[in-house]
């Protein structure tokens, strides 16, 4: 028998940008001005003087999914185009608020667009992009690419991942103005942050292509844990990643006393260093103006106490859950082998 060719999960993340990008551009061309010029620079498409640009506009993994979650119920990748469209633009519209709302001034190696255009704007293309979402979706049920009954579904599905998203985002926030949160809060915090839009995204196309409840739960299941693996990850880069490769300010979760995975594990682990890390973080001197070796001390405190590691090992158990909820979706092989090479490179990455 012949071996399987691997999956190329560069081949799939570019499938689903050249598939969706053209209709993203559609829908993003709506923006009265100068709406559209910030959403334009925000993903890459133009500099900051409207000239066109081939900037990073991200690593595309939601709408390469929810091509494979259409795939995943027999049909046509294009039926899923609309639904990467709508998580690409919900996704987009919780970048823009975020880097206002965390002061963050880089993103994906250059100005992010509220320091550019300033916070007003991207208050507004951000609401903007939202609503996007949403009427991408029901152009689907008008122009004959979904049912008008299936994209019902698929705005419940994307609405409601958007309020989840929220919710997530202010638990966020307020963790930050306290000394110490659970792992178990930390997880909600993220299972709504994070994992609710993945979740979005890895059942829209089923839903648009007319799969049943069973399906699309179960795929709805692979997406919110593929989304807390993400997390996971997200938050060790949050602390350990480089600058130059994570196009994110160095040490940025750790300057902002942020609570996620890794702190948690560490205020929980109860020793020494666990101590001496919940002891720095109620201490407000110098809050957001610490030096690098600070940040750089408060690190090795929490690697010394376990928040590292423990993260890691969450990945992989997320990462594990997700790939047995496929067991219950009847697919492709070839089509199961990508779900599953997009999990693998959700936990091995350096971005």
């Amino acid at each position: 028998m012949a071996q399987a060719e691997p999956v190329s999960v560069p081949e799939l993340l570019a499938r689903g940008r050249t598939l969706c990008t053209p209709a993203l551009r559609t829908a993003v061309a709506r923006l009265a001005a100068p709406m559209d010029r910030v959403a334009a620079y925000h993903f890459g498409w133009i500099d900051e003087a409207g000239n066109p640009a081939a900037g990073d506009g991200g690593k595309a993994v939601r709408p390469a999914l929810a091509l494979l979650s259409a795939e995943a119920a027999g049909a046509d990748p294009l039926a899923g185009v609309a639904g990467g469209v709508s998580v690409e633009l919900v996704h987009n519209f919780s970048l823009l608020h975020d880097d206002l709302m965390d002061g963050d001034e880089t993103r994906r190696h250059r100005a992010t667009a509220w320091t550019v255009f300033g916070p007003a704007q991207a208050i507004l293309v951000g609401d903007a992009l939202a609503t996007l979402g949403t009427e991408v979706l029901l152009d689907a049920g008008r122009n004959g690419a979904a049912t008008s009954a299936d994209a019902a579904r698929a705005v419940r599905l994307i609405t409601t991942a958007t309020r989840k998203l929220i919710d997530g985002q202010a638990q966020d926030l307020s963790f930050e103005h306290r000394d110490a949160v659970t792992v178990a809060e930390c997880l909600e915090m993220e299972g709504n942050k994070t994992g609710a839009l993945l979740a979005a995204a890895a059942a829209i196309g089923a839903v648009l292509a007319g799969a049943d409840d069973r399906t699309a739960d179960a795929l709805e299941r692979y997406g919110h844990h593929l989304g807390l693996a993400f997390q996971a990850v997200d938050d060790l880069l949050g602390i350990w990643g480089a600058t130059e490769v994570t196009g994110k300010p160095h040490w940025g979760d750790l300057r902002q006393r942020k609570k996620s995975l890794p702190v948690a594990a560490a205020l929980a682990e109860g020793g020494s260093a666990s101590r001496r890390l919940a002891e720095l973080l109620a201490d407000p001197t110098g809050r957001g103006e610490e030096s690098e070796e600070v940040l750089a001390a408060r690190a090795a405190l929490i690697e010394q106490a376990g928040g590292r590691a423990w993260t890691q090992e969450e990945a992989r158990r997320q990462h594990q859950t997700a790939l047995a909820a496929l067991d219950e979706v009847p697919m492709a092989d070839e089509v199961r082998d990508r779900f599953v090479a997009l999990a693998e490179f959700v936990v091995v990455r350096e971005r």
